[in-house]
Parts: structure tokens; C-alpha cells; sequence
């Protein structure tokens, strides 16, 4: 698994190699004749017991058995399968193709109520116009993805934001002012873009508030990330896909979401920096 520098990521490891640690001890062994048992070099265990390293499932299996454990072991299995899900390289997520990841995220948004996204650098996903949507995934798609389904996903991504319109759901989208004005297609995609910003900002379940370029700001930019209610944070990083569950992480964004939401405008002046933007376009 790959390991992530996340405390959420890192207590879940801890856990479980504590309950591992706990079988041990409770069938009498010690490291090193757990190592023995299952044919392993000592420093493994320890390696293990102490969440330096991510056990596979049958290193799982061959530790219950060896500790006489064994109807331990799919509860076990289960633990390292939930830890594994909190820290997804982009690789392992999108090696079927883009539409999958996308179709991945569906259950995820259908039963949120409450949506917090703050975006540096791109539009978030549920707001972008078709065109926006084909220029942001053919560009993943051509940096990391050997399967061009690019059609499909923009296709699935777009149908996901009949969210927008259904249930009692709200929405605060903040995004950084340099946002308008970069764009990885041409000026009408962004153009197109900028308007449909416009259209959705004056949806009445929606905030959508531009955090202003200037100097002396309280809070600088941050990577982007999605709050979902108060359950959970996606993170999008280089390297991967972070979601974070424990709850003082999950205030840590809300806090940084708070700091940023009190220094972006909204409204009119927000109308002004897309309008501005657009006239940039010519």
C-alpha cells in the first residue's frame, strides 16, 4: 500500500498493526517466533507490529494462523482493505480507465446534503461545462491514463450534476481568482465556462464566493479538496487520492475553509471578476 503522510492515513495503520500486536502476545509469541512460524525474517514482524510497514492479506492470513487466531483473520483483512481506501494513487484508481473513477465517486455525491469545495488552480467538477469537463480529463488522461474512455467519463461526470438540482442539497464552491483565467483549452471552452459560472452562481442553493488575487491575504492558497456534510475530505494531490474520516482533520478543512470563505466576495463583486475575466477573452 502506498503510505501516505496523512494522520488519518497513519492511525488506521497503527490500529490495526496494534490488534496484530495483541494477537501475538495473546497466543504467547514473541517476534521472533512469530517470524519463525510463518517463514519470515524477524525484522518483518517488527516492521509490522509497529505500522512502519502495511501488511498484505496473507501476511494477515499466515500471522492468524501461526497465532491460532484464524477467525480473526477476515475482520483483519477487512481493517486493511478500509486503510488501503484512504490513500488511492491515481494509477490504481484510474487503471480500468477514467469512466470508472468517475462512476466511483456517484454513491458518494447522491448522499451528501451539504458540499464544501475549494479549487486553486480548475473548476470544480460539478459546475463545469461540457467542454470545460472534455478539456480537464483529456489532459489526465493524456498525462497518466494508457485507456482513452475520456468521451464516457466526460459523459458520467456531466450526468452527476443532476445532484445540483435534486433533493435539499446546498453548495458552496470557492475558487481562486487566477482560476478564471487559466484554462487548459481554448478561449471559447473558457469563455463558455466563465458564463455558465454566472448562470449557476445565482442557483439559490448554491454560494459561490472568488477569492480575490492580492497582497496581505489572511489565508494563501491550499490544494483543493471537497467537504462532504461533516464526514469526510477528499484531498487530489500529485500522486494520489485522499480521503480523510477523522474528525479533526475533517475541522481542519472546515476551519480552512471558513478563513478562505470570509476573504473571497460574492455577489456583484464576484460578477465583476468573472465579468472581467470574459472581457480578458475578448
Amino acid at each position: 500500500m502506498a503510505v501516505s503522510g496523512s494522520s488519518s492515513v497513519q492511525a488506521a495503520r497503527q490500529v490495526l498493526a496494534d490488534r496484530l500486536r495483541e494477537i501475538c502476545k495473546d497466543a504467547g509469541l514473541d517476534g521472533k517466533q512469530l517470524a519463525q512460524a510463518c517463514g519470515w525474517h524477524p525484522s518483518k514482524v517488527s516492521r509490522i507490529s509497529t505500522a512502519k510497514a502495511s501488511p498484505s492479506a496473507d501476511d494477515i492470513r499466515a500471522w492468524c494462523r501461526a497465532c491460532g487466531a484464524e477467525s480473526q483473520t477476515a475482520d483483519l483483512i477487512a481493517s486493511l482493505r478500509a486503510v488501503e481506501g484512504m490513500w488511492v494513487e491515481w494509477r490504481r484508481m484510474e487503471r480500468a480507465g477514467l469512466r470508472q473513477a468517475q462512476e466511483a465517486r456517484l454513491p458518494l455525491y447522491e448522499r451528501t446534503r451539504w458540499f464544501r469545495s475549494y479549487s486553486p488552480g480548475l473548476v470544480p467538477g460539478l459546475i463545469q461545462t461540457y467542454g470545460y469537463t472534455e478539456d480537464v480529463l483529456r489532459a489526465v488522461q493524456r498525462r497518466r491514463v494508457e485507456i482513452d474512455d475520456v468521451a464516457d467519463a466526460v459523459a458520467v461526470r456531466i450526468e452527476r450534476q443532476r445532484v445540483l438540482y435534486e433533493g435539499q442539497r446546498r453548495f458552496a464552491f470557492l475558487i481562486e481568482e487566477s482560476v478564471l483565467r487559466n484554462a487548459l483549452g481554448e478561449p471559447d471552452a473558457q469563455l463558455e465556462q466563465l458564463e455558465h459560472l454566472l448562470m449557476v452562481g445565482s442557483l439559490p442553493n448554491i454560494s459561490l464566493g472568488v477569492v480575490p488575487a492580492r497582497l496581505g491575504r489572511s489565508r494563501m492558497p491550499v490544494e483543493g479538496f471537497w467537504i462532504y456534510d461533516t464526514a469526510q475530505v477528499n484531498v487530489e494531490l500529485v500522486s494520489g487520492y485522499l480521503t480523510l474520516t477523522q474528525p479533526s482533520e475533517v475541522g481542519a478543512y472546515a476551519d480552512t475553509f471558513a478563513v478562505l470563505a470570509d476573504i473571497a466576495v460574492y455577489g456583484g463583486k464576484a460578477r465583476a471578476l468573472i465579468s472581467a475575466a470574459m472581457d480578458s477573452l475578448g
